[in-house]
């Protein structure tokens, strides 16, 4: 049986971000790695529901875990961010050419509209 590598897609990106929570870790790991102890300790939620938030980044691989001894140490990993951002920047790119066409359309309409007849 072949085993097949789980690639994060856009929607796992996209899920992890929706909330604070996440991007309050993600916010804390740009400063440096931590451990997952360190991650909890600013939330009112148990220890329990912090590791799922990190799971869920996990999942959408922006954070990588490793063990030192007992310990797990995570640390951001934000080229998932890349496939986001160019998903991103590709719908403002076509909103704006759409947008910049109706603009010229209407100018148009009013420059014809302001013309006298002759």
């Amino acid at each position: 049986m072949e085993t097949q590598t789980m690639q994060p897609t856009l929607d796992d990106t996209l899920v992890a971000l929706a909330d604070p929570t996440r991007r309050a870790i993600l916010q804390r790991l740009a400063a440096g790695d931590a451990r997952v102890t360190e991650l909890a300790q600013p939330f009112a939620m148990s220890l329990n529901a912090v590791s799922k938030h990190i799971r869920m980044l996990e999942r959408a691989r922006l954070v990588r875990r490793r063990r030192a001894g007992r310990e797990h140490i995570l640390s951001l990993h934000p080229a998932a961010l890349d496939e986001a951002a160019a998903w991103i920047n590709a719908q403002r790119a076509a909103w704006t050419a759409r947008l910049d066409a109706l603009d010229a359309l209407l100018l148009g309409e009013d420059a014809a509209a302001s013309t006298p007849d002759p």
